[in-house]
């Protein structure tokens, strides 16, 4: 299992219901079904992948994030999981919209484009990357808006969101929990993937409000 999904795991809380949003093979929703006693379902755009799912007994809906959340009740999941797949959406300002409205919290992974070997590769090379996280090509890529740590912070604070509270995880180490709404340059230079974990927000006197839990790894 990747990296990634046992911090995600590790993020979740057992007995709750969760939304994998892009499942792809239902990795991360059999573990968490069979580690954490979790209630869990998809939401995957492949048929193949759905299939796979489907073999491993797993529930899932074949469909379209950015048409089809709209079909869940809202809070209807008490996590809602999308892990390396915004940035291929046409509107992932709509989908984070609807991840927030369908489940109490969010669970979102991004890849940095901030992370300095991909500075570097663009520096000295002047051509566009080729990462574990980023395998393609410009021109086959199914990636639409990569951005950095520093953009997607930035995104947040224009939806009028406010960072209540970030955790900070290097490699298996964790780091003390940081009330600041500022990503440290270091942590944005030598971050390869980024996971942000949204509470719902509220609506309160100086807008909307969310807890907000970011790891590196």
């Amino acid at each position: 299992m990747k990296n990634e999904f046992k911090v995600i795991a590790d993020l979740i809380e057992k007995d709750t219901r969760v939304l994998d949003v892009g499942c792809a093979d239902g990795t991360l929703m059999k573990f968490l079904k069979d580690n954490k006693n979790i209630d869990i379902r998809g939401l995957e755009i492949s048929k193949n992948k759905v299939q796979k799912c489907i073999e491993k007994g797993l529930t899932v809906i074949e469909g379209n994030a950015e048409f089809d959340l709209k079909q869940f009740p809202d809070k209807s999941f008490d996590y809602v999981v999308l892990s390396q797949t915004l940035q291929a959406f046409l509107n992932p300002e709509l989908v984070i919209s609807e991840l927030l409205r369908v489940g109490k919290k969010a669970i979102v992974t991004i890849p940095n484009f901030g992370y300095w070997k991909v500075r570097l590769h663009l520096l000295t090379k002047g051509t566009m990357p080729i990462t574990k996280t980023l395998p393609d090509e410009w021109y086959n890529t199914a990636n639409l808006h990569m951005c950095t740590i520093k953009d997607f912070v930035h995104f947040i604070k224009f939806r009028n969101f406010k960072i209540f509270k970030k955790q900070l995880l290097a490699k298996a180490r964790a780091r003390p929990t940081i009330r600041s709404a500022t990503v440290h340059t270091y942590v944005r230079w030598t971050s390869k993937t980024t996971f942000f974990t949204f509470f719902s927000p509220v609506r309160t006197n100086a807008g909307h409000k969310l807890l907000f839990r970011f790891t590196c790894c």
